[in-house]
């Protein structure tokens, strides 16, 4: 690489940090003239990158937002985070998102040394995912309007059904979007309620800024994510399960741990278990997790999800004919 180029992409590093630079400490941090400064940000425009200059005692070079997507000069935990971070992407259930991660992930990749596809691999390979249910997608123009009108403290009305598809107008001040599992919700404080709520994305429908801005309120929570999921919990109905387990009770005790519930033995080796009072997801999930055969007895809502669960696992597995 000539010395020019290099010289290049360091000042290009260095206008990356989100602040000015006076011309005198780039000429410095270069080892070069300022008129030297002066040329190389005239070679980085001409190649695309708006970069922005202020005259005065505190003025200086800066990048700012063009309307062009000139290429980004990453370091290498930044393009780590990135990879990382466009293979989550992939798996969220947003329209478009997935194929335009997926696109961008398998440019990424060509250009990644080794050592940094080396480490993309050991974290993702070694990363599990929670275990994700069906989930409806969420169109990413939705998640945008609502970002900006949360980052601007503006007010929105959209259309929303609740969870028995009745259909409301909402006037609402947006806060954060928070994803649970593979769901997106939107925590706003609702103005016709004079309350803080939690919607669903996916129910949410034809949003619309209204341009009012308002004085950002204070927060139901110092953590909204933390929020938003006991909301969701605590509104979800929960169940004591009635379940044989192919187990002796010494073992299922060891398997539950802390979750153990009440075990009954039927005989030397199965088990009859009475949960813990939880929600039929989270149940199915801990029954999955044993390692044995098992028979639900009730509920009659646990006995429905597990089917449904089944039916989805099997058409998974089971190849196309």
């Amino acid at each position: 690489m000539s010395d020019t180029s290099a010289r290049l992409l360091r000042l290009l590093s260095l206008l990356q940090t989100p602040r000015e630079w006076p011309g005198s400490e780039l000429a410095e941090r270069l080892q070069v003239s300022p008129r030297t400064v002066r040329r190389d940000i005239d070679r980085l425009r001409d190649l695309g990158y708006p970069v922005q200059a202020t005259m005065g005692a505190h003025g200086g070079y800066r990048l700012v937002a063009g309307k062009a997507m000139p290429p980004l000069l990453l370091n290498d935990e930044g393009a780590v985070a990135i990879a990382v971070g466009l293979r989550t992407a992939a798996r969220q259930p947003v329209t478009g998102i997935a194929e335009a991660s997926l696109r961008a992930l398998v440019k990424l990749q060509q250009v990644l040394p080794p050592r940094l596809g080396r480490r993309v691999s050991a974290l993702t390979s070694t990363t599990l995912p929670t275990l994700p249910a069906a989930a409806p997608l969420v169109a990413h123009t939705q998640l945008t309007v609502l970002a900006a009108a949360a980052t601007a403290n503006e007010r929105v009305r959209f259309d929303y059904r609740n969870h028995h598809a009745v259909a409301t107008r909402r006037l609402v001040e947006p806060h954060r979007l928070v994803v649970v599992g593979r769901r997106w919700y939107l925590l706003a404080y609702d103005n016709e309620r004079a309350d803080w709520r939690t919607f669903r994305i996916d129910r949410i429908e034809n949003t619309q800024p209204t341009g009012t801005r308002v004085p950002p309120r204070q927060p139901p929570a110092d953590d909204p994510a933390a929020f938003v999921t006991t909301q969701l919990y605590d509104l979800a109905p929960v169940f004591r399960a009635v379940v044989t387990l192919a187990l002796p009770t010494s073992q299922a005790a060891t398997r539950l741990g802390d979750y153990v519930g009440e075990l009954q033995p039927v005989n030397g080796e199965s088990c009859r278990w009475h949960s813990p009072e939880d929600t039929v997801d989270w149940l199915a999930v801990r029954l999955t997790l044993l390692g044995c055969d098992f028979t639900v007895h009730e509920p009659v809502e646990l006995i429905d999800h597990m089917r449904q669960l089944g039916t989805r696992i099997t058409r998974a597995v089971t190849p196309d004919t």
